[in-house]
C-alpha cells in the first residue's frame, strides 16, 4: 500500500471521527423533534454551528474519499474504511464519556481483524 494511500485512510477515518462527535454535540443541543412540530427542529438544525462543522468534515471526507477510489479497488478501499467503527467507538468512550460493554468492544475488534486480513491482500 502506497504511502499517500495510508495518509489518505488516516484523513478519511479523522474526518469520520470527527465528523461524528461534531454531529453528536450538534444532535444533543437540538429541541425535541415531532411530526406536528417539526419547523423548530428544522431551524435549530440548519443553524446549529456543531451541525454546520460536521458537514464541512463530511465534504471534505468525501472529496478524500474520491481520491482513495482512485487508488484502490473498492472491495478493498470499503473493508478498510470500516476502521472508523473501532475508531467512533473509541472517540465516544474517550471524548464523550460513553458507555461501551463487553459486546461492543468485541464487535469493534472483530471488525478490524476482518480489515487487517482484507488490507494483506494489498
Amino acid at each position: 500500500m502506497s504511502t499517500e494511500l495510508i495518509i489518505l485512510f488516516v484523513l478519511s477515518i479523522a474526518c469520520d471521527v470527527f465528523g461524528q462527535i461534531a454531529f453528536k454535540f450538534g444532535a444533543d443541543a437540538l429541541p425535541e423533534f415531532s411530526a406536528q412540530r417539526w419547523q423548530p427542529f428544522a431551524r435549530a438544525l440548519f443553524a446549529d454551528r456543531w451541525v454546520g462543522l460536521g458537514l464541512i468534515i463530511y465534504v471534505a471526507e468525501f472529496i478524500i474519499w474520491v481520491r482513495i477510489l482512485t487508488l484502490a479497488p473498492l472491495g478493498i478501499a470499503f473493508p478498510l474504511a470500516s476502521l472508523n467503527i473501532l475508531a467512533i467507538t473509541l472517540a465516544g468512550r474517550l471524548w464523550l464519556g460513553e458507555e461501551t460493554g463487553p459486546s461492543q468492544w468485541l464487535g469493534a475488534l472483530l471488525i478490524t481483524a476482518g480489515v487487517i486480513l482484507v488490507a494483506g491482500t494489498i
